[in-house]
């Protein structure tokens, strides 16, 4: 029985490293992931040809439903991934991690040792629920898991060779991104860890929002002795009370550089409760974000220039301060520069769409069973005039969530694409922590544009190749052969409409 995927985007203020957390998460281009994509050989399994069914559910009943099995799923920030055949009471994992992969399970290392025998057939099941290729790379998936369990028992407990066997396992699925993590890189992803405190949190049967997951070794969570099923019942002060995920992202969103998180906390089989005041770790996340105001045209046009470097955990915030600074500056006009930016995560793509449009869709994400999702823009975050004309910069790196927000703007009629055809990267991946402490990156969903467009391997086409300046690294371009005359005729109903969706 096919497992239809549920996909909720998670508002999270992430933290780059190779990116945000998910270092896959709408992927980037496999010479510029170096930890995550360096396993990454062969061809994407096939992907059904028939038109996927469009499941009409708004994000909030998106948010309801959620995967019964996915019960050790963690969230990362990016995308959450849930699967099949559910039951709709939430089983929505909060943050942990985010970029390039579209889901991330946090790390779940146990003090003792896992068998080789129980991380191939958790590696094997997870491959079995999730995996976007039903005929998995045109193997029979009952036979392979024999085969490796066959292999697994002479190999016994070594870690070193079970991680071989599993990757191997991974391998035979012949999709270049999907691939098996050893620990220690599948450790190294904890810099993304959205909340910045090590904890994974999930709402269980009764909805109350627990810890889900081991914290990761050494952070403020594990120093403060959380375990999996502790009750986490308010955060600064808030009660989780009938909140969902989107709810307590937005909270934590909103101070992203707040140095400490307040979790009251109700330990596993304990009546009352305690305030734990958790210190905040980050790695060093760069502004992702250059800008100014690049000219001021004779006929009133003051033209501004937006670079966008990557799409990690700042990337929303402080987007949103430039093009605010920009519009007190007197701006009418915008270059986005996506060229080069391999990607992030892919909520932040969805998020920034907000910030020129209103209500819309932005993407559609295509899961394992053939089920089209759609993915909105927010009603009211507008940053500048819906009027402004806007131009997107791409090149052959544009990749990943670059290609979302690109594909987002140019469908909905709100931006004019300039430069040379994107990269081509349409599938999402999810990471899952094994309980041995590697990770399992999987190809588990496909997204296609507002306008049905699926890009995978093709990338998306510019409506002009002409006006856009020399790529130069740390040099704001020049942005003055871009005709913005012809851009608001390019964008003018009458020229480019958007059918209602």
């Amino acid at each position: 029985m096919k497992s239809s995927l549920k996909i909720i985007i998670l508002h999270l203020a992430l933290q780059p490293g190779s990116s945000w957390v998910t270092q896959h998460s709408v992927g980037r281009p496999a010479t510029l992931a170096p930890l995550i994509t360096s396993r990454r050989l062969g061809k994407i399994g096939y992907l059904p040809d028939a038109e996927p069914r469009v499941r009409k559910q708004s994000q909030n009943e998106l948010i309801q439903c959620v995967g019964k099995q996915l019960t050790g799923a963690l969230l990362t920030g990016s995308l959450v991934l849930f699967p099949p055949k559910i039951y709709c009471s939430e089983r929505l994992i909060l943050p942990a991690f985010a970029d390039e992969i579209s889901i991330l399970q946090s790390p779940r290392k146990e003090s003792t040792q896992v068998s080789g025998t129980a991380t191939v057939e958790e590696t094997w099941d997870l491959v079995n629920k999730y995996y976007i290729d039903r005929t998995f790379g045109g193997q029979d998936w009952d036979q392979v898991r024999k085969k490796y369990l066959k292999s697994v028992a002479k190999a016994g407990n070594d870690e070193t060779q079970v991680i071989k066997l599993i990757s191997s396992m991974v391998d035979s699925l012949k999709d270049k991104y999907s691939r098996v993590l050893d620990p220690a890189a599948y450790s190294a992803i904890q810099k993304y860890d959205l909340i910045g405190v090590g904890a994974t949190l999930m709402p269980n049967e009764n909805k109350d929002i627990v810890v889900g997951a081991p914290p990761i070794p050494g952070s403020a969570a594990a120093r403060a002795g959380l375990q999996v099923g502790d009750t986490v019942l308010a955060i600064n002060g808030v009660s989780n009370k009938g909140r969902n995920a989107f709810d307590i992202i937005d909270q934590i969103s909103e101070k992203p550089e707040a140095p400490t998180v307040t979790m009251t906390v109700q330990r596993k089989g304990s009546k009352s409760s305690e305030d734990l005041i958790l210190p905040r770790q980050f790695a060093e996340v760069k502004n992702p974000i250059r800008y100014k105001i690049s000219e001021r045209r004779q006929d009133g046009t003051v033209v501004a220039y937006i670079k966008i470097t990557e799409f990690n955990g700042l990337v929303k915030a402080k987007l949103e301060e430039a093009l605010r600074e920009l519009e007190v500056a007197g701006a009418n006009a915008y270059v986005l520069d996506l060229r080069q930016n391999t990607g992030g995560a892919f909520q932040s793509a969805v998020e920034i769409s907000s910030l020129f449009m209103s209500d819309r869709v932005a993407t559609y994400v295509v899961d394992n069973a053939d089920v089209k999702l759609p993915f909105r823009t927010a009603a009211d975050k507008l940053a500048i005039d819906k009027t402004d004309p806007l131009v997107v910069w791409i090149d052959g790196r544009t990749a990943s969530a670059s290609e979302v927000l690109a594909g987002s703007l140019h469908d909905n009629c709100r931006a004019v694409l300039m430069g040379s055809t994107s990269f081509g990267k349409g599938l999402i991946q999810a990471v899952y922590g094994l309980k041995n402490g590697a990770g399992l990156v999987l190809t588990v969903a496909r997204y296609v544009t507002p306008n049905g467009t699926d890009i995978q391997g093709t990338g998306i086409k510019p409506d002009l190749t002409d006006g856009v300046s020399l790529f130069l690294p740390g040099v704001v371009s020049d942005t003055s052969k871009v005709d913005f005359k012809e851009i608001k005729s390019r964008l003018d109903p009458s020229f480019c409409s958007v059918p209602d969706r």
